[in-house]
């Protein structure tokens, strides 16, 4: 009897351990390449699978957000393991509040889900990727 019950919370525990490393797992495959658009639905959702995520919060009537859409985009295909996110703060606007996006555009860093650093304004190419290749180490 207690050898049964043993076995059966040595099993619970392995099963719980094999949901954590094929989470892990999962993580570590997640590849982009290209910007993913986000917005109150889906944003939670794609900033806690992503390690490290740079979200652009933009607007289409924003000059300096058509200045920096390109530099993401490259960004975006040279550091696919890193999620690139849009956020149009114009159909978002619940969003632009929560992280207190009062300029755009605005980058906002979140590294495990977590937010750790902002951007506002255009920034060269060579200042993101020094920035990005810093957070991929921390």
């Amino acid at each position: 009897m207690v050898g049964e019950l043993e076995d059966e919370e040595l099993e619970r525990i392995l099963e719980k351990k094999y949901k954590e490393i094929l989470k892990e797992f999962e993580k570590a495959k997640l590849k982009y390449g290209k910007p993913i658009v986000l917005n109150s639905n889906n944003f939670d959702e794609y900033i806690h699978k992503a390690k490290f995520a740079i979200i652009d919060f933009w607007a289409e009537w924003c000059m300096p957000c058509k200045i920096i859409a390109p530099i993401i985009e490259e960004l975006a295909r040279e550091y696919p393991d890193v999620l690139f996110g849009k956020v149009n703060v114009d159909e978002n606007p619940d969003l632009a509040e929560r992280f207190y996006v009062s300029a755009i555009p605005t980058l906002i860093i979140f590294k495990n889900g977590e937010y750790r650093d902002r951007i506002v304004g255009v920034i060269p190419k060579i200042k993101l990727q020094k920035l990005i290749n810093s957070y991929r180490r921390i």
